[in-house]
């Protein structure tokens, strides 16, 4: 009986990782690292792995530079005089917030009892500030999940501690989305009934109809690991993208619809050429080609898109998306994996080998 589930989990690893190792004519073969016909990522000038960004999904220096500042002199006033300068209304405004709330819990982790003293003493010295009780509730909420195990009283507490902070952003900030996104996770972590969640989705899109942000914290909700199904997942990124206004990356939701109820071990060598995937993947590509080349999101379905379409060996539609994306990998898929860099350089290295392999250069890649 050992050998035989032996025999199966072979069967099943072969069945995972033989499409990198073994390909077809044409395709990719294996050789030895540092061997001469190896291909290197470096030649197309892409970041080092251990240079790689994984804090953003893409560039923000002005809240890079102010992340800097307040983290070398534990003030916090540069945080809050940038959020105060940034739309409530757009993506930008709720990606500063993750950000900020990301680096205080990284600080926390990493010196507890002390790191993120300047949040502290942000919501002590600045109550009333709408952007420190926005960065405060996205801060607990990631500390539910990062440091406590869903479903359990540690996790309930923080998490209901979060809604109290969110419902006081709310009332610091009318108009502001962004306390009601964070409330979103709140909400699939404490399991809102589809009643409670529709009621707050409703200020959302009565804020900001068309936030993609937005739209992927809700499709969490509504996948089949949560509080919802395939089915109903599906349903709600179809219909925001058949809604989508033009130009909107909304139409790219669907393929995030898909990424959330990938099988964990896929057996089927035809998957990713099967209709679903290849109509997600050809609306994202719509998407992005209609998308304004400064929308924040932009970086965040050209991330995902990379890893389908590796999967699917379209090498040089990968690489057209790794060359604006390289350099910063804090997106899905790659923050799903304990190192995101490395998760991000596998898949890239992968891209390179595959292109070069059929006929691919430098030279011939569009910038």
């Amino acid at each position: 009986m050992e050998i035989l589930w032996f025999l199966i989990a072979l069967c099943m690893l072969a069945a995972v990782i033989g499409p990198f190792v073994l390909r077809r004519r044409g395709g990719i073969r294996q050789v030895a690292p540092g061997s001469p016909d190896a291909a290197d990522p470096d030649t197309y000038g892409f970041v080092r792995q251990e240079e790689l960004d994984i804090r953003l999904p893409g560039p923000d220096q002005d809240l890079l530079d102010v992340l800097d500042v307040v983290q070398r002199s534990q003030d916090w006033r540069a945080a809050s005089q940038l959020l105060a300068g940034t739309p409530k209304e757009g993506e930008v405004r709720w990606q500063r917030v993750q950000a900020f709330a990301g680096a205080a819990s990284l600080e926390l982790a990493q010196q507890p009892g002390v790191g993120g003293s300047w949040l502290r003493k942000w919501r002590a010295d600045a109550p009333k500030d709408a952007g420190g009780a926005a960065v405060h509730a996205e801060f607990l909420v990631q500390q539910a999940w990062r440091s406590s195990t869903a479903g359990t009283d540690d996790f309930r507490i923080i998490l209901e501690e979060a809604r109290t902070v969110c419902g006081e952003a709310a009332l610091l900030a009318p108009g502001d989305p962004v306390p009601y996104l964070v409330e979103l996770a709140v909400a699939r972590g404490l399991g809102y009934s589809h009643e409670e969640f529709d009621r707050l989705w409703a200020k959302v899109i009565d804020r900001a109809p068309a936030h993609m942000g937005a739209h992927i914290a809700a499709l969490h909700y509504w996948c089949e690991k949560w509080h919802g199904s395939r089915e109903e997942a599906d349903r709600f990124a179809t219909t925001a993208a058949a809604r989508a206004p033009q130009g909107s990356l909304l139409a790219a939701l669907p393929l995030f619809a898909v990424y959330e109820h990938l099988p964990e071990v896929n057996l089927v060598q035809g998957f990713y050429r099967s209709a679903v995937v290849t109509k997600a993947v050809e609306g994202a590509l719509f998407a992005v080609h209609a998308a304004r080349a400064d929308d924040p999101m932009l970086a965040h379905v050209r991330h995902l898109l990379v890893l389908f379409l590796v999967r699917m060996e379209r090498w040089s539609e990968a690489m057209n998306q790794l060359v604006h994306i390289d350099g910063h990998v804090g997106a899905l898929p790659w923050t799903q994996s304990p190192d995101p860099a490395a998760e991000y350089t596998v898949y890239r290295a992968l891209a390179v080998a595959g292109y070069e392999a059929n006929g691919g250069s430098p030279a011939t890649l569009p910038r």
